[in-house]
Formats: structure tokens, sequence, C-alpha cells
């Protein structure tokens, strides 16, 4: 038997903003240890499997825009296989579950039709032999072509997950009813009951198990997503479905999709079971998640980074640039970044989702960005800029390259601070050291390189009328960004 794990990458995880951007999101931080969420989702799938099982490599399944960071990510990991989907656009969890579905049917076999454990890419699970163990028996019981969803018991009566009833005390349970995100008052009967769990939206199921309950019960995504896969290219090692094809899919959840209408419908020929885990899981959906999961000292604050805290209690405080004091708070949430701060009542961290509509419409890049942007060949940060200047410090990855560009609107300044830059400027190729300089003309071709055996580190000053990142005319890239 073969088991493919499913990473599902493609969410902005907006309601941890400032730390989470649109470009950056949570399940590619750090929030709980070494590795991010998404290298842990990795680390974790890579441990199930049983006697006789075959695991395939990790189907990773992401948004376009992430590609680089996702790449980056496993390389630091030393998977040595993986493969990753790219949506053009992001269409939410049915559509990307059916592209890892068709890659299994069309790619893996249709005769092997693996069993699929689905993951979402940003959650936190801290008793890792646990889920292995639960993913394990949902396996045994997916394999005869029973769709299984793995519920958390709640501890708290909690308005911001779905919940799934079953009043089966048995270990493999029947699903009687999906429940939407709850009021308070509801949310604390469903504590009290007792058999009401929460949709910790993991999935255990067979490749063709997907599909045809996706055709029974939404084939108009099904055909959409179908005709896109059909579509699909590959290039730089990831698979690409068609872009137009993929446009016209109706966005929808899995849930939505098909869980709920197989609890609904069990006539339809499709068994859905629930396992319950306890295995300390946290979807880390607000702020107030992460201050549940962090440690705490003996008033009960949580801090991370360089934090003074005094005569307060039941407050997070999240440094990630500089020193943060904090006299006196009572359940607060600060979050400091280098271009935004966030003090937020803990109790209302999920509305930090609406400042972040707030910064779409005023069409602010905190939304979106962070001061220190990755690429493929390293990072930027934009440490100062004006009205005709923008000062960046750069570090170039070993042996990588930028495209080569030219710009109509402003020169460039470049002083190297560490390591060893080759420089193409015009018909011009030449080295800088530490402690050299060159300057770009505007409009001149140019390139920056790095040959060395050690990350290259410059500091850059644009100067021009124009400084955004859009004036960019590329004539050659080794990403694929011509």
């Amino acid at each position: 038997m073969k088991i493919l794990p499913v990473i599902m990458s493609g969410g902005s995880g907006t309601r941890l903003w400032p730390l989470s951007r649109t470009l950056y999101p949570k399940q590619f931080l750090a929030i709980s240890g070494r590795e991010t969420l998404f290298q842990q989702a990795i680390a974790r799938l890579l441990k199930i499997g049983g006697q006789g099982s075959d695991l395939l490599a990790p189907c990773i399944v992401a948004n376009d825009e992430h590609r680089f960071l996702c790449l980056d990510q496993i390389r630091e990991m030393s998977v040595s296989k993986a493969v990753v989907i790219l949506e053009p656009v992001g269409r939410n969890t049915a559509p990307a579950l059916t592209l890892a579905a068709l890659y299994a049917r069309d790619e893996v076999g249709q005769e092997v039709d693996p069993v699929l454990v689905v993951v979402p890419a940003d959650q936190m699970i801290l008793d890792i032999q646990a889920f292995t163990d639960t993913v394990s028996k949902a396996i045994d019981v997916a394999k005869d072509g029973s769709i299984v969803i793995l519920g958390i018991t709640p501890d708290r009566p909690e308005t911001g997950y779905g919940y799934i009833h079953s009043a089966d005390p048995s270990n493999v349970k029947r699903v009687d009813a999906f429940v939407e995100k709850p009021e308070r008052s509801t949310a604390e009967k469903y504590l009290e009951d007792g058999s009401y769990f929460w949709n910790s939206g993991i999935f255990v199921l067979r490749a063709s198990v997907w599909l045809k309950a996706l055709s029974a019960f939404r084939r108009d995504i099904f055909d959409a997503t179908e005709a896109a896969w059909k579509g699909r290219v590959q290039d730089n090692g990831f698979i690409r479905p068609q872009l137009e094809a993929f446009s016209l899919i109706p966005p929808e959840s899995i849930d939505y999709a098909v869980i709920e209408h197989c609890a609904k419908t069990p006539s339809a020929g499709l068994t859905l079971k629930m396992l319950t885990m306890d295995a300390g899981w946290s979807d880390l959906g607000a702020w107030d998640a992460v201050w549940r999961s962090s440690e705490k000292d003996e008033k009960q604050n949580a801090t991370h980074g360089d934090v003074i805290i005094d005569s307060s209690s039941n407050t997070l405080v999240y440094a990630s640039h500089r020193l943060v004091t904090a006299v006196g708070l009572e359940n607060i949430v600060i979050v400091e970044t280098p271009d935004a701060v966030l003090v937020a009542d803990k109790d209302r961290s999920q509305g930090v989702k609406a400042i972040v509509e707030a910064l779409n419409v005023k069409a602010r890049p905190e939304s979106k960005l962070h001061r220190r942007v990755h690429r493929p060949w390293g990072w930027y940060d934009s440490i100062d800029s004006g009205s005709r200047f923008q000062v960046k410090r750069i570090l170039v990855k070993p042996k990588a390259t930028l495209s080569l560009q030219k710009h109509y609107h402003r020169a460039e300044h470049w002083i190297v601070v560490s390591g060893t830059a080759e420089v193409t400027c015009e018909d011009r190729v030449f080295q800088l050291n530490e402690n050299q300089s060159t300057y770009i003309p505007i409009g001149h071709v140019h390139r920056l390189s790095n040959p060395g055996t050690i990350p290259l580190e410059i500091i850059e000053v644009q100067s021009g009328t124009y400084l955004g990142e859009d004036d960019i005319v590329r004539f050659d890239d080794t990403y694929g960004r011509v």
C-alpha cells in the first residue's frame, strides 16, 4: 500500500499579522522552535507509515507566489524528493486537494491509488508520536474506501473552529453532522455535551475516493480542476496547472464541497469516519492561540525575543527586531516587526483580519510584504527610504545570481560589506571585494552574482524619480522570471 503525504500550503495567515504577511504567511515562519510550521508538517508526515506501507515523496500544493519559499525550506531539511504543485490563483482547499489526487491518479498511477494523508501546512502538533499513531490508524480505516477526518476533543468553548458532531462511542466514530463556528453560548453547550469535536482539517482517504466524491457532489469543481491539470506544464521542478482554466474553478473548501455532503447523504456510498487525536494540536489561527501554545511564566505571560515585562499577566509580547518593554498589562497581545506593531486585546485577536483588510483598502504594502523580502537568490531589507532615494541591505547566497536587468528611473550604488561580488555592467564584468564599491547608471544593463562560498552582503543606495520594484526589465534570469 502506497501512502502519499499531501501538504496544503496555500493559506495567507492574515490573523497572525504583522508577523504573517500575504507573501510570507505563517506556515513559513518559525513560530515554535527552529523549524517553520511548513517544515514541521513535512517532518511529521515523513514519520508515518507502517509495516507493508511505502511512503511516497510528499506532495505540496502551494501558492505560486510562495514557490521559492517552499523550495528553500525543503532544501534546508535535506528532503531528497518532493513534488510541488503551484496554484496560479487561490481557489480554496477543495481544488488544491483535487490537484494532489489527480497527481496521484496520473503520475503515481491509477492502479496504485495511494492513501492520501492531507494536512494543512500551518498547524502545530506537540506530540509527534501521538500524531503518527492516530494517522496510522486512520490509514488502516481509509485503505478500504472510507474518508477519515481527525477530530480534536475540545478543552474550552472555542468559537474560532468548526465542530464535528458524533454521538458514536466507538473508537472509529461515525460522523453525525458538521457545525459552523458557533457563538460562545453554543460552544459552551458543545463542551458540556461531550459529543462535539474540533475539526482539525486533517483528512485521510484514497485518491480515487476523493475524486469519486467530488464528481458526485461538485462536478463543476472536478471538471474545471481536471481541465487545468490536463494543461499542466513543468518548469524549474514545479508542476503548474494551466492558468486560464484554473481561474475558472469555483473556490470552495474541502468541507463544503464534499465532507458535509457525505455526512448528510449516507446513501451516496461514501463512508465518513472520525478518529480523535490527542497530540497537542493547534491551528495557530490567531494570536490568542499562539499565547496558549507558548511557554509562560508564573503570571501566564508569554514572550519571544528581546522582551522585558513587569507587573503584567496573561499577556503575549512578541519582539522580532528590537527591545520591547511592557508594564501593567492584562490580557494584551503586542507583536513587533521592523515596519509594523500590533497591540490588541487578546480575546479579540481574531479581529486582526479586519486590520489587514483596512491595509489592503489603502494599498499599504505592510499587508503583503515584510521590510525584509525573500527572493530565490537571497533577500533584501529596505532599511531607509525617502522621496528620491532608497537604501537596501542585500544578501546573495553562495553561487547565486540576480537577473540580468536594467532600470528606467533609478541609478544604483553598490558597496560590498562582506564576501565577493561579480558585477556585470553593460559589457564589463569585474569583481568587488570587501569595502569596494561601484555605480550602475540609469538604463545600464547589469547583474550581481556571488561566485564565492560564503554569503555576499552589500549595501545598495538607489536614487531616482521612481524606485518601485516594477521598474525592472529582465533580459535573463536563472529562476524563470523573464
